[in-house]
């Protein structure tokens, strides 16, 4: 399967509402756009894997602050609490995790989709 990555970004424009645009085994292949923050949510039982394609991304834990620049990717285990947020600029992003994987966690806000969507 071919994914034309700059074609599929120009077919939304909401920040913190992941596209699925592929599977890998019992995984999806998400893409976002980031800006500003997101509430603080851990996930029990999936990893995630963040790869920045455009931007910085910040991501707070409880311990420390992690930034994962453009072309570094950043894994989140299950179970550790974390908040995504970016410095002002829009960040594209590809997730990688598990199908079962919710967007924040077992925490519901106004950003939450609970409906993924396939571009």
């Amino acid at each position: 399967m071919n994914i034309n990555l700059e074609q599929k970004f120009t077919k939304f424009s909401e920040h913190w509402h992941p596209y699925i645009v592929g599977e890998l085994n019992e995984n999806y292949v998400k893409l976002a756009k980031l800006k500003g923050e997101l509430v603080w949510h851990s996930h029990e039982h999936e990893d995630e894997l963040f790869i920045v394609l455009s931007g910085t991304l910040i991501m707070d834990f409880r311990d420390k602050t992690v930034v994962t620049k453009q072309g570094e990717i950043l894994i989140v285990p299950k179970g550790v609490e974390h908040r995504p947020r970016t410095n002002g600029e829009e960040v594209q992003i590809i997730l990688i995790e598990p199908k079962s994987t919710k967007h924040t966690g077992n925490i519901t806000v106004e950003q939450t989709v609970k409906e993924l969507e396939w571009i």
